[in-house]
């Protein structure tokens, strides 16, 4: 069969996927977003690059064997993995270095890496159409030999065989540094040649154990209510037994223990999602306990562990403001994602995340934060489980030591037939699981995931764009019962959040538009009717922000103040300003429409924002996270 046949097949049976769970809406649940050209949404949207689509390769051994090959891994640990480490990869005996060449990180060791022919069609709905070879297990990273500078040149040369006192056969090599976080399952490294379009595999190490697989890891906060006066601690293990929190001098707490297997991935019925084939990894035992008998605006300690499997750093914390006082710090952003902090490739890399994190970083541990608010698209793992455990490790620095809240994004959430409201893939058969077991926020009940809370001056309303929000649902009812409830005279501040826009100046295209008009004809009333002062979204990556709009018409603009901050008068309120925050990590928009009156500020840089709200005033700075310059802010006040 052509592959131009092979192509036109599975177009045909993508689009009768997809279109058979369109049919299927019913008129009360909004139907589900077809996007008919599945290669622009994928290829656009999912940033596929040559090493993601490593899952479609046949994968053979290279047909030549070489005898002095060989692939030797050293640690620090002496054979053992630490938590946290730089390993070092040492490739000897090359006879023909190629540029083609590369070095895979596999977990767990065992994992298949032969043909898997067979699952040709699974991969199809990742946006790779084309007939290539297929990797049974999908690598946690990988790297190109020739980062190494003297591998193509041969500047690592060994003899490996002498005639008559003479070297007559040398051979190359080359040295690699892959960054190994704990993720409890052994690893080992194989060689391939080939390059990542046509692999073949030429050795493999021997595989590597971390020193203590049940270590109690990745420590994150979130506030499980308004009171200021408790703390929800959530961390990863190995060890399913129930562990300990010991804090405040003297206070102890118990874990409950939680995981999630396969079984409760999304898939579809032509096509398995990645989060159930060659994406899947297990997460461990996630531990949960909370805080309790602590005062607001506090700092305190605490390690949490067992003393049959270790414990954690002692790490300071800090409580937040209770709801009704009269202060509140906080950063929000959007879409922040991951890197590495090595050369490797990765399936799906969010390039200016480690600048923002090292920049939210160091501004929480001036002590100048009192909570975060991250607006969906979190960890961007998308079905390749194992990037969950890297996500926790890089947001820990902080997100360990102040309450860490989240919304729900497509990339957790969304996949053909589970409900949510769009179909695209995007989860990658994930459908919020992962996410509401590393985060779970104060909601009603799972798969619910909007929720509000109270900080300081501050209400926050927290809503999925990803669940249905038409009129008369039960989530429409439930944020406009919530922000109706507000009491405007003890918590003067009302701000509304989820992750897709109602305004912006990068629209998308015809197939993946950024701004739903439903979304935003349903929803957008309600705000103006309840007196949202401030609209935070994420989704799209760039920041802009907004005059005190509705309907496309600026009701109001700001006015400059003594020091020319753009300054909203909300004693006479007219209408939300809204801000879009999305720039934290994933790769940048551009804006593409110039002439929206309602946009006033446009910034295509990495970075988040600094808010600062008390009881007649809140604050708000997009601070770029390269320069730690703030490149804009405004002022919302009342009397």
């Amino acid at each position: 069969m052509s592959t131009l046949i092979v192509v036109f097949i599975n177009i045909i049976l993508l689009i009768f996927l997809f279109m058979k769970h369109t049919d299927a809406a019913t008129p009360t649940t909004r139907p589900e977003r077809l996007t008919l050209s599945k290669l622009e949404l994928l290829r656009n949207h999912t940033a596929i690059s040559e090493f993601r689509v490593l899952n479609r390769r046949y994968l053979l051994h290279c047909p030549v064997p070489n005898p002095y090959l060989q692939v030797h891994v050293s640690s620090g640990g002496g054979g053992r993995l630490s938590d946290d480490e730089h390993v070092t990869v040492n490739i000897t005996g090359v006879l023909l270095p190629s540029s083609s060449d590369w070095v895979a990180m596999i977990s767990p060791s065992h994992s298949n890496v032969a043909a898997c022919v067979e699952n040709a069609i699974k991969y199809e709905q990742t946006g790779d159409f084309s007939r290539l070879p297929l990797l049974c297990h999908y690598p946690v990273k990988a790297q190109y030999v020739r980062n190494d500078p003297d591998y193509l040149r041969c500047g690592k040369q060994e003899c490996k065989e002498h005639v008559a006192g003479k070297c007559v056969l040398t051979t190359c090599g080359a040295t690699l540094s892959f960054h190994a976080i704990n993720i409890r399952t052994d690893i080992e490294f194989v060689l391939f040649g080939g390059g990542f379009e046509t692999p073949c595999i030429l050795k493999r190490s021997v595989p590597l154990k971390f020193a203590n697989p049940n270590k109690p890891l990745y420590g994150h906060l979130s506030s499980p209510d308004s009171t200021g006066t408790s703390m929800r601690i959530r961390w990863v293990s190995g060890d399913k037994s129930r562990q300990h929190v010991d804090y405040a001098n003297g206070q102890r707490t118990t874990s409950s223990v939680s995981t999630f297997s396969q079984a409760d991935m999304c898939t579809s019925p032509l096509l398995e999602s990645p989060a159930v084939d060659f994406g899947w990894h297990d997460p461990g035992y996630i531990h949960s306990a909370v805080m309790t008998g602590v005062t607001p605006s506090t700092t305190y300690s605490y390690k949490y562990g067992s003393d049959s499997v270790g414990w954690s750093d002692e790490t300071r914390f800090k409580t937040v403001p209770a709801g009704r006082s009269n202060e509140l710090k906080f950063l929000a952003y959007g879409d922040m994602g991951k890197a590495p902090l090595d050369s490797s490739k990765e399936h799906y890399i969010q390039p200016g995340s480690i600048s923002v994190t090292k920049a939210i970083a160091d501004e929480v541990s001036s002590g100048k934060v009192d909570s975060i608010f991250h607006i969906g698209d979190i960890s961007y793992a998308t079905g390749f489980l194992v990037e969950w455990d890297f996500f926790l490790h890089q947001i820990t620095p902080f997100a360990s030591r102040v309450s860490y809240m989240t919304a729900i994004g497509n990339h957790e959430r969304d996949y053909v037939d589970s409900g949510s409201v769009y179909s695209t893939p995007d989860s990658g058969g994930e459908c919020g699981v992962p996410y509401e077991t590393y985060f779970p926020m104060p909601t009603q009940a799972k798969d619910k995931p909007w929720y509000s809370i109270e900080q300081g001056s501050v209400h926050f309303t927290v809503i999925s764009t990803e669940h249905n929000w038409t009129v008369n649902s039960e989530q429409y009812n439930w944020m406009n019962k919530d922000m109706a409830a507000v009491d405007r005279t003890r918590t003067p501040w009302l701000i509304f959040t989820g992750h897709r826009p109602m305004y912006s100046s990068s629209p998308g295209n015809l197939f993946l538009p950024n701004v739903d008009s439903e979304f935003v004809t349903a929803v957008e009333p309600l705000l103006l009717a309840n007196k949202v002062d401030l609209a935070l979204f994420g989704h799209v990556h760039n920041y802009e922000r907004t005059c005190a709009v509705y309907k496309q018409e600026c009701k109001a603009m700001p006015t400059k103040d003594g020091n020319g901050i753009d300054t909203y008068n909300n004693s006479n309120y007219t209408a939300p300003v809204h801000a879009v925050v999305g720039m934290a990590g994933f790769k940048l928009d551009g804006f593409t429409q110039n002439d929206n009156r309602w946009s006033l500020s446009r910034v295509s840089k990495f970075g988040y924002i600094r808010a600062h709200a008390t009881k007649t005033q809140l604050k708000i700075e997009f601070v770029n996270a390269h320069s730690r310059k703030t490149d804009d802010s405004f002022r919302i006040i009342r009397s």
